[in-house]
């Protein structure tokens, strides 16, 4: 089609919006605002997740549409944002209607980013309030920025060895104006590999390396060694114009996850808290098989789009910087 831009907002009617700190924190959030009668679920496979309002969007649950998403840095304390885009919507009338006004629906999952610029400054409620007010339908801004900001990958070895990740989105036209696209923020521990199973970001072997260690060569090697590697996760959104149920969109999100597996290695380990939402506006018929396979392919080329568009940031060397150099 001749509008479409690439990324989750090729979903009508999906608005994205960031916002960062690139001075002292050096980390940010994002902000996906869905229209009416979005239905939500979510996938949570990894071992260390920091999210929010999970429950409500599982099947068996009485909540059915969900108003908006966030992604954050600042671990658990960047799950603070959601307070801001709860008050964003509530000034735009959404949420859900009680008795005592409404109750805007916002789930959201945070990254470690706390080892990158200042760790006592984090994404917080006004920055929630803003990246809701840049929300836009143009094509999302990827790389450094937003939730992806302060993501790094390849934390076996800490941040001096490791290489900058970021935000990244994709989207696919499956026929005639069904789409499907995913937006991830890479932090992972393990490493990105390309679509030829090269390594594009990981673990670098000293501070000056411009070549990457293989994390699978050196779990082998520590495989008798207690690591302790809490500071990382791949957290994203996939979204569809497909009409789909709560326990389909739950499915979705799962299926999503197969993207990660093909990128990231290793993935879901104990210290990453992989979680990824899937949205449906609901607005084609469509195979929920279909769907999630493409959805899977999205969020592959997603996560790789994140490290291809991500800048040098704190010392921490961009695949751009390291190819380049």
């Amino acid at each position: 089609m001749s509008n479409a831009n690439g990324t989750l907002t090729d979903v009508p009617n999906i608005l994205v919006g960031h916002t960062q700190d690139l001075i002292k924190g050096i980390t940010g959030c994002t902000v996906v605002l869905c229209p009416p009668n979005t239905v939500g679920g979510v996938s949570q496979l990894g071992g260390a997740p920091g999210t929010r309002e999970t429950d409500a969007l599982r099947p068996m649950h009485l909540i059915q549409h969900v108003d908006a998403i966030f992604l954050s840095g600042g671990s658990a304390y960047g799950l603070a944002v959601g307070d801001g885009v709860m008050r964003y919507l509530e000034s735009q009338g959404r949420g859900v209607p009680t008795p005592g006004g409404v109750v805007p629906i916002v789930a959201g999952a945070i990254l470690f980013d706390l080892d990158v610029g200042d760790s006592g400054t984090r994404p917080d409620a006004d920055m929630g309030y803003l990246a809701s007010e840049n929300a836009t339908a143009k094509p999302v801004l990827q790389g450094s920025v937003g939730a992806g900001t302060g993501a790094k990958v390849g934390g076996m070895l800490g941040k001096n060895h490791a290489t900058k990740g970021g935000i990244g989105s994709a989207s696919i036209n499956l026929d005639n104006g069904l789409w499907v696209a995913a937006m991830i923020a890479v932090n992972a521990v393990g490493d990105v590999m390309d679509e030829n199973s090269e390594i594009i970001a990981g673990v670098r072997s000293t501070p000056d390396a411009k070549t990457f260690v293989d994390s699978m060569m050196l779990l082998k090697e520590q495989a008798r060694t207690p690591l302790d590697l809490g500071a990382n996760t791949v957290i994203g959104v996939v979204a569809t114009n497909a009409k789909l149920s709560k326990e389909d969109t739950n499915k979705l999100a799962q299926m999503a996850h197969a993207g990660l597996t093909r990128t990231i290695r290793p993935a879901h380990t104990p210290f990453d808290g992989d979680t990824i939402f899937a949205l449906s506006t609901g607005t084609h018929s469509a195979s929920l098989m279909a769907i999630g396979a493409f959805a899977a392919e999205a969020t592959a080329q997603a996560i790789r789009n994140a490290i291809f568009h991500a800048s040098s940031l704190d010392g921490i060397p961009s695949y751009s910087d390291l190819r380049l150099s």
